[in-house]
């Protein structure tokens, strides 16, 4: 038997920490000195100047950690540089004591706001309709109402209002915590349609369903006409694929009505679309210059976007927009990296459900992808998603019941 019985801890959070210190019977005194040197993070910031990178660097080796920065900047041939800071929370907090006091309060604000963002501390609860989301206590799911002839899934319900309200009802009863509803399919290559035709399918469902139940209802559109009329029949969020940038008089309406809204990173484009007849639609050629970079980059410019027209920051969630302009292997890597999206202080919703990177993945079509759909609905909560949009509502309520009490105890 092995002396001492030695273990690698993977603590993610001070909680964990302090219960271990706890464990062992730390003064409580000491582990509040203790806890923030016990985490360790890895902050990449962009487009730093050369001289406050240099600054960074010095303080951070002073401090006992350390600053990454290019070779040309460190040597004073180049004017910005990406720097990579190493250190604990305990480092972070007294470098961005040490900026603030050489006039680089914006380097310090920006690390204190990523920092706080990333460990929760900024997600207030949030009332959408008759239910109030308390962040980070469960995951909540967000059961898919097609009512589009055209639907990827093959589940589309167009001109079939009592089929779609009776599956509203079921969603509920299986756990649903909110019902997205769709008139325009967004599936690779799909046509977009007119706001009438959209309107014509949707408004009646979403009027069947507040009629009939006491649910929480999203409108998903990304048109400003057909937003207002589903709020006034019954909706109470907007569910907007491409993130408040086709249509400018959206955002300023979520803000009249004080509604919250979904900004999704979205790269779709018709060209890039190819299709396979057992396995369905899917992107080639996306490139990006790094991809989580750009994905939180952009996104960050839709909250932008969001809080310029008066959208309150509490009122919004933002998707990394899995199957939007991705290829498989960059769906892969955003799933797996969805952590980093932590960053950006908002509720994280995710949409992997039966979409082809999980048939391509496994070759498998659409009929056959509740298992695959399954593992990435368990890996995005363990990542730290929020909210799950899927279709098989009653048997991803089961699998986010039994992460959560893994993940979240």
């Amino acid at each position: 038997m092995a002396e001492f019985n030695p273990r690698i801890l993977p603590l993610a959070t001070v909680e964990e920490l302090q219960a271990e210190m706890e464990r062992i019977g730390a003064e409580a005194e000491g582990i509040e000195i203790m806890a923030p040197k016990g985490l360790f993070h890895a902050v990449k910031l962009e487009g730093v100047g050369a001289d406050a990178a240099r600054v960074l660097k010095e303080h951070m080796l002073a401090l006992g950690g350390e600053a990454v920065l290019s070779q040309t900047a460190y040597g004073g041939q180049e004017v910005t540089t990406d720097v990579l800071l190493l250190g604990t929370l305990s480092h972070y907090r007294a470098l961005t004591a040490k900026l603030r006091v050489g006039s680089a309060s914006a380097l310090a604000d920006a690390l204190e706001e990523a920092l706080a963002n990333y460990e929760g501390r900024g997600l207030q609860p949030l009332a959408i309709g008759p239910t109030t989301f308390e962040w980070g206590k469960r995951t909540y799911i967000m059961g898919i109402i097609n009512v589009t002839p055209d639907s990827f899934s093959g589940d589309g319900l167009a001109g079939d209002v009592e089929a779609a309200v009776a599956q509203a009802k079921r969603f509920v009863e299986e756990g649903a915590d909110i019902l997205d509803v769709g008139g325009e399919s967004t599936r690779p290559g799909a046509e977009p349609i007119p706001a009438e035709e959209e309107l014509r399918r949707v408004l009646p469902v979403i009027e069947g369903i507040a009629r009939e139940m006491d649910a929480v209802i999203s409108i998903d559109t990304y048109k400003a006409e057909v937003a207002r009329r589903a709020l006034d029949a019954g909706a109470h969020m907007i569910n907007d694929v491409w993130g408040l940038r086709l249509d400018p008089d959206l955002g300023p309406l979520v803000a009249e009505r004080g509604v919250p809204v979904v900004i999704m990173h979205n790269r779709s484009t018709p060209k890039a679309a190819a299709w396979v007849a057992r396995l369905g639609g899917r992107y080639e050629g996306i490139e990006y210059q790094d991809l989580m970079a750009d994905v939180v980059r952009e996104l960050r410019q839709g909250i932008e976007r969001a809080l310029a027209a008066g959208i309150a920051r509490e009122k919004i969630i933002v998707d990394p927009g899995i199957g939007f302009g991705k290829t498989t292997e960059q769906n892969l890597i955003l799933l797996n990296r969805l952590s980093e999206l932590r960053v950006l202080g908002c509720p994280i919703l995710v949409g992997p459900s039966r979409k082809s990177f999980i048939g391509y993945t496994l070759d498998l079509p659409l009929d056959q992808r509740l298992e695959g759909t399954a593992a990435t609905v368990a890996l995005a909560i363990a990542r730290g998603a929020d909210i799950l949009r899927v279709h098989d509502v009653r048997e991803m309520v089961r699998v986010a019941r039994m992460t959560d009490a893994v993940v979240r105890g």
